[in-house]
């Protein structure tokens, strides 16, 4: 049952589609808030129906998107959860792949938040959630270079934008989730089942690394988002959340 822990917060939350963000979406919506869902991919977004959410997509990439976005939902939490996996190691890495990537997995947030501390900052406070990654500063990961690099100034950026604001009611943490269960993951899968010569094989060498023995749900995650979201973690701010099943242990 809910408890209405975020009652009368409005949640803006980008890459709702699917995995995380669609979790997270209807764990903040179930907990009371008025959820704000955006997407690229409309689509999938008309399949996000609950009460408590409306769905509008938004091009993260795009500042007037942004700006239009932040307009519409007067975020009081903030959930940037937009990114990209590229696979390979620094000798795979080509230029257009790391302009990519540092524009939707950094600026991109980047640009959400420039968008949404004013208003957050008249209003008196917010929560700001970026989705890192343990594959970051915290631990190294194989043929992870650009994303575990990106995730890694997420972090930066997150507690600097953190100390900036301490004083003036805002709040910016980041999750750094191990491997979860999602379309995107099952994705990636099956790309590395396609070198391996089994789907089967590439699972194997996935859940192999998770000293749990399996990935985390995105639900799992979605509960760290809500206590981030609510006025239970008010006193954490500039932290970079863990929550790997053991992996970086």
């Amino acid at each position: 049952m809910a408890h209405q822990r975020l009652a009368g917060k409005r949640a803006l939350v980008s890459a709702a589609a699917q995995g995380i963000g669609r979790a997270s979406a209807l764990a903040m919506a179930d907990e009371g808030a008025q959820v704000f869902a955006t997407d690229v991919n409309a689509d999938a977004l008309a399949e996000l129906e609950h009460p408590g959410i409306e769905t509008f997509e938004m091009d993260v990439r795009d500042a007037d998107a942004v700006a239009e976005g932040v307009a519409r939902s007067k975020p009081d939490v903030l959930f940037n959860c937009a990114g990209y996996v590229h696979a390979g190691s620094i000798l795979d890495a080509s230029d257009d792949e790391w302009d990519f990537a540092f524009d939707l997995n950094v600026r991109s947030m980047m640009r959400m938040m420039k968008a949404a501390l004013p208003g957050m900052l008249e209003r008196g406070g917010g929560s700001i959630i970026n989705m890192s990654s343990a594959c970051s500063s915290v631990i190294g990961a194989p043929n992870r270079f650009i994303y575990g690099t990106t995730k890694a100034a997420v972090i930066g950026m997150t507690k600097s934008v953190a100390v900036d604001y301490i004083t003036q009611g805002i709040r910016c943490n980041c999750i750094c989730p191990g491997t979860v269960e999602s379309p995107s993951w099952h994705d990636r899968v099956r790309e590395l089942g396609e070198s391996l010569g089994s789907y089967e094989a590439a699972l194997e060498q996935f859940v192999s690394r998770q000293p749990m023995g399996r990935v985390a749900k995105a639900e799992e995650i979605a509960a760290l988002v809500v206590y981030l979201a609510g006025d239970e973690s008010a006193f954490t701010t500039g932290q970079a959340h863990v929550i790997d099943g053991g992996w970086s242990g």
